[in-house]
């Protein structure tokens, strides 16, 4: 799969870094942009209040598959007239569009293929965007686990502030699991 990774930080480069060893065809932009034509999906790795920013410097994004990983963190908000970033992002690219990766912790990328069982990567999204996130979470040592169409990007939005918080009061980074009893 050829991936189009915008953000070069520890969550776009780290993820880069996985899908290059599974296989995948990686291009990295940063800041200065560049154009993502030609990218069967595309991961959208900025801080949650550049995500017009960072957008507006690429072309070649009509159309594609957008896993947005972004997170919103002190009072930031979404552009104005959408209840998330991801939501935003499908209003510019016209194309399927997730939330995804965006609350798992970059700095145990490295170790995930370590655990015991796959931890989860949860996602909301539009179904035509369900195979790349499914792939691509299991390329990255992860399993898929939706919470339901774009609608709920603003709910996960909100639970990456919840994951991170239980992070900083003593536990530290962690990879979680949800699965149905008998799949542990």
């Amino acid at each position: 799969m050829n991936i189009t990774v915008i953000g070069r930080g520890n969550l776009g480069g780290g993820l880069a870094d996985l899908w290059e060893r599974a296989g995948h065809r990686v291009t990295r932009l940063g800041r200065d942009g560049g154009d993502a034509g030609g990218a069967d999906a595309v991961l959208l790795a900025v801080p949650g209040d550049a995500v017009e920013t960072a957008l507006s410097s690429v072309t070649g994004l009509a159309g594609t598959t957008v896993l947005d990983a972004t997170n919103l963190y002190g009072g930031a908000r979404p552009p104005a007239g959408f209840d998330s970033n991801a939501e935003y992002v499908r209003s510019v690219t016209g194309g399927p569009t997730a939330k995804a990766f965006s609350a798992n912790f970059a700095s145990l990328f490295g170790d995930v293929a370590d655990t015991r069982v796959r931890p989860s990567n949860l996602w909301a999204g539009d179904e035509q965007a369900a195979d790349v996130v499914t792939r691509l979470s299991l390329d990255a040592g992860y399993e898929a686990v939706r919470l339901g169409d774009l609608g709920m990007a603003a709910t996960q939005e909100g639970l990456a502030g919840v994951l991170f918080s239980i992070a900083q009061n003593g536990l530290g980074p962690f990879v979680y699991r949800m699965a149905a009893p008998g799949r542990l």
